[in-house]
């Protein structure tokens, strides 16, 4: 996926979207006590991280396995790290808790198995929620046959897509379906505006607004299936993103890919909430590669106006923009691993 830039009509396409001023539909998010979000699966994990302030890392000996080769017969692997982004998010107002999964990963048990390791029920998910259909989001859904539990996703999450470099034979990506997914219990719930799940204190995205120069989203080589064939598809307009307003503190924003653009998506929440503070972004920032890499500095910029006090870039961030946040946000930044809980707490 990382290329070199397209043409001119290529860019074209994805030229932002102007969103001056308030939002004309305000979301009454209702702020949480405490919102905990546990990355399941992430590209790395690295046992040796220490835990601070907010961050919990998870101890060593985790997931012991049989090992003949060991006298014991045993040996403890600790967690999988995949191509491929999963969150466990939990919301706590007053006495109340409730639990979503935000992707999955990217293969059938990876998810599963962290969460084991962990010691984590899966059984008290409440509901399930995609960012995009990319399947490297998707395909632990494997792992979650349970009836009735409802899976939001974007409309589009069901695309057809494949990457076509020039002069390489097309590459098919893996596709959801949705019939599957109903047959296996899933109650699939598709929206393309914004979602309040959890009593009004959850918000899923919708469509973000593209509203920035320079976050253009997927190079040409990115393509989608359309009725009259193959077409770019820059946009991936089914990405969008979870949002918590965590009281006194402000917004908790969890993303897929960030194919919307991390930006984007930031102001897009404080625009819809009305809540004019990031307090936390967690998730994949999409800024590997030559095709983004160009991006880095003015995204890194405008996140340091945010002065966000939590930054997480995991999963298809690249190690050139963690680099860059590490050393233009140094309070905030966190490495990400797979197993960390992150925990923001309302304001004193």
């Amino acid at each position: 996926m990382c290329l070199e830039p397209g043409s001119a009509p290529d860019r074209a396409a994805s030229a932002p979207r102007p969103a001056d001023g308030p939002a004309v539909d305000p979301i009454a998010l209702e702020p949480v006590d405490e919102v905990t979000v546990t990355t399941l699966i992430d590209n790395s994990f690295d046992a040796l991280l220490a835990s601070r302030n907010g961050v919990e890392r998870p101890t060593r000996g985790l997931g012991s396995v049989e090992a003949p080769l060991f006298e014991s017969g045993r040996t403890e692997p600790g967690l999988r790290a995949e191509h491929g982004f999963s969150a466990l998010v939990r919301v706590r107002r007053g006495a109340t808790t409730s639990t979503l999964l935000f992707d999955t990963g990217v293969s059938p048990d990876g998810m599963t198995t962290n969460a084991g390791r962990l010691g984590l029920d899966l059984g008290d998910v409440q509901g399930v929620v995609l960012s995009h259909g990319h399947f490297d989001h998707t395909g632990g859904l494997a792992g979650l046959r349970r009836r009735g539990l409802p899976l939001t996703v974007h409309p589009n999450v069901w695309s057809r897509r494949r990457l076509a470099p020039p002069g390489v034979d097309p590459i098919d990506l893996p596709t959801l379906s949705a019939g599957a997914l109903r047959r296996e219990g899933f109650d699939v719930i598709e929206r393309r505006h914004p979602s309040l799940l959890v009593d009004g204190s959850v918000l899923i995205t919708g469509e973000i607004d593209r509203t920035t120069e320079y976050e253009r989203g997927m190079p040409p080589a990115h393509q989608a299936r359309t009725a009259s064939g193959w077409a770019p598809d820059p946009t991936v307009i089914d990405d969008q993103a979870l949002v918590v307003h965590v009281r006194g503190a402000g917004l908790v924003i969890v993303t897929g890919c960030g194919h919307a653009g991390v930006v984007n998506i930031a102001r897009h929440a404080m625009r819809l909430t009305g809540v004019d503070r990031l307090h936390a972004l967690i998730g994949g920032f999409h800024l590997s590669g030559p095709y983004f890499e160009p991006i880095i500095a003015p995204t890194v910029d405008a996140l340091s106006a945010l002065a966000p006090a939590l930054l997480v870039a995991g999963h298809c961030s690249g190690w050139r923009a963690q680099q860059a946040l590490a050393t233009a946000l140094p309070d905030a930044w966190v490495p990400s691993s797979s197993g960390t809980t992150y925990r923001l707490t309302a304001a004193a």
